[in-house]
């Protein structure tokens, strides 16, 4: 996380809603011989306490759950590169700005039992957004293709105990030079979901 409080100041209830809209990203523990890592989508439950997720049975992270284990999930959205020239203000340097949430706390794994329900809380809540598509359901499956797909996959839970998020989206600058950065990123390509991004600095005066 950016140590510049004046890209910390998301409370703890944006930076979940944050996560919780991309609902994909970066779970990471410690293992035996370094960091492990694996990109997985999640499901926030409805207090946002924890999230559900699932890993491939082959995931070496699962050999590290015989007991709750320390664990953090690094969510990324919007990022650009930003050129000086934006600015149009003297001695000003190249930057990277881009929202990221991170949610440090326990991973545990569940009962196989556990898999089913969360495999399709995870499925609705992605199809729901593909309104009006008829949401697709897992019971359209046949029975012995989804039993040999769930026996391949493993259910996790993620206790969040603590959020944090950077949202570095020029708040730093005068706000003429933020917003004029903001345009120029609209119009580039270094970077991912610039649109987005764009529109989030000319935001950035209000508290994010």
């Amino acid at each position: 996380m950016h140590p510049n409080k004046a890209f910390r100041s998301a409370t703890r209830e944006q930076n979940l809603s944050f996560a919780n809209e991309r609902g994909f990203g970066v779970l990471s523990v410690n293992g035996p011989e370094g960091p492990l890592a694996s990109h997985i989508p999640f499901v926030l439950s409805e207090d946002r306490s924890i999230f559900g997720a699932h890993l491939v049975r082959s995931n070496p992270i699962l050999k590290l759950l015989e007991q709750p284990t320390p664990a953090l999930m690094v969510v990324s959205g919007p990022d650009a590169y930003i050129s000086p020239d934006w600015y149009e203000l003297d001695d000003q340097v190249p930057t990277w700005n881009y929202v990221a949430v991170h949610l440090r706390g326990t991973l545990k794994r569940l009962p196989s039992d556990d898999l089913r329900a969360h495999l399709e809380a995870l499925s609705s809540g992605f199809e729901k957004r593909l309104l009006p598509k008829p949401v697709w359901e897992i019971g359209k499956v046949a029975p012995e293709i989804l039993a040999k797909f769930e026996r391949m996959i493993v259910p996790v839970e993620f206790t969040i105990d603590r959020v944090d998020g950077t949202w570095k989206l020029g708040q730093n600058k005068p706000d003429h030079a933020r917003r004029g950065a903001a345009a120029e990123v609209a119009r580039s390509d270094v970077g991912q979901m610039i649109a987005e991004l764009s529109e989030l600095m000319n935001d950035a005066a209000e508290p994010q």
